[in-house]
């Protein structure tokens, strides 16, 4: 299945699979085997938990080669419907706001980044500019209306 990422996702996403295999990964196995030299590995907590971080670093390096396998950048171009890729100006009664919609894997809410698997994004997906969506949000429901499609 593609994964349509922005070119700043995709390189983040590389730079970490790099850091991840190169640097962090040397790391975790000079501790395990730091911690390996200091008696029974069945009462050596210091080596479980390094063990317990190689599992996670090695689940982490495939979920990254697996995202990097399916990417594909987002392309821009011009549309009348909230897409993946663009950015989407919306009223509510807590103003202008202003989002990105991407794919789950890069969602950033604090850079406004929403996947379009969220509840707001799920709802503005394939819609128009003006049309109005209400939105079941963990605060209650909230009307949005698209101002701005870019």
């Amino acid at each position: 299945m593609t994964k349509y990422l922005t070119k700043q996702g995709l390189e983040k996403f590389k730079k970490e699979l790099e850091y991840l295999e190169k640097t962090k990964r040397k790391e975790v196995s000079e501790r395990i085997s730091h911690t390996a030299a200091h008696g029974d590995l069945k009462e050596n907590a210091a080596y479980d938990a390094a063990k317990e971080e190689q599992g996670f670093l090695e689940a982490r390096i495939k979920q990254l080669k697996n995202i990097l396998s399916q990417a594909e950048i987002i392309e821009k171009k011009q549309t009348n419907k909230v897409v993946v890729g663009c950015f989407v100006s919306l009223k509510s009664s807590q103003g202008l706001e202003k989002f990105q919609i991407v794919e789950p894997e890069e969602t950033d809410v604090l850079n406004n980044k929403i996947s379009l698997k969220s509840p707001l994004g799920g709802a503005i997906i394939n819609k128009q500019k003006g049309d109005i969506v209400l939105v079941d949000l963990p605060a209650g429901k909230e009307k949005y209306q698209i101002f701005e499609i870019s």
